[in-house]
């Protein structure tokens, strides 16, 4: 169960290279996802989009929060705090903070990225240590990517197969990441009928998830590729996560009729 709640950032690990237009979102963005454990209902987790300068840079500030309820709280206590602040042109990252207790597993990182020395300096506050690491060009964090890749969806594009790639950094490594578009689907939601595009990112087995292949997730087929649900095998047991609640789309979220 370990980086339960993190769930919500983990289909943010996708996209390709080119320029960044920003078309999909916009601040004052904000969703609210139920994640299901088992039988329980786990926690809520949410997303939403600001606007903040850092270091005389106008940037998006980006924040991730989730936490643990009910009765799967008593037991296993989640508090994940992410945030990511990005290039309102690039959509890269700048700054990239991960401070989460996930059942006594607990991080706390600050994350600085100098893209023009291609450089990641990680302040690990938990252990009061600073290093710095090689990365490549156009890398991007948990958070970064799935905004990143949210304005890079062409859905006239899109066939069954067609495979997108993205370099991340997190915590202390580079990471590189597939994500496989599966098809188009129409799901139910609680907001009625939604058109689809069905993805799966492949990611490293053994940490969280049973297979590479242990995670599939939905965006609306519309220009706001909104994050719909999620399903993922875990080590131990399955998680779902479904979107509960949203205000401050850019585009007219697409719902069909029922």
């Amino acid at each position: 169960m370990k980086k339960l709640c993190a769930i919500t950032l983990l289909f943010f690990l996708f996209g390709t290279t080119s320029l960044f237009s920003q078309k999909a979102y916009k601040e004052g963005e904000w969703f609210q996802f139920r994640i299901h454990y088992g039988i329980f209902n786990a926690s809520y987790a949410t997303l939403e989009v600001d606007e903040a300068t850092l270091g005389n840079k106008p940037v998006y500030h980006i924040k991730g929060r989730g936490k643990s309820t009910g009765l799967l709280s008593l037991f296993f206590k989640v508090d994940d705090d992410y945030q990511t602040y990005i290039d309102k042109r690039t959509g890269k990252p700048y700054k990239f903070i991960r401070k989460i207790n996930e059942g006594g597993y607990t991080k706390d990182l600050e994350i600085d990225f100098d893209h023009k020395d291609n450089q990641a300096h990680v302040t690990d506050h938990k252990n009061n240590t600073s290093k710095s690491y090689p990365v490549p060009e156009n890398v991007h964090d948990m958070l970064s990517s799935f905004y990143y890749i949210r304005n890079q969806i062409d859905s006239d594009d899109l066939t069954p197969g067609k495979e997108m790639k993205l370099k991340m950094f997190i915590d202390d490594e580079n990471l590189d990441f597939k994500l496989v578009f599966l098809g188009r689907e129409v799901i139910k939601t609680k907001f009625g009928k939604v058109a689809t595009l069905k993805f799966r990112p492949y990611v490293l087995a053994g940490r969280v998830f049973k297979e590479k292949e242990s995670l599939t997730f939905w965006v609306s087929d519309d220009k706001n590729k909104i994050p719909v649900k999620i399903e993922a095998d875990l080590a131990v047991g399955s998680l779902d996560a479904d979107l509960e609640a949203y205000k401050g789309l850019k585009h007219q979220f697409s719902i069909l009729m029922n």
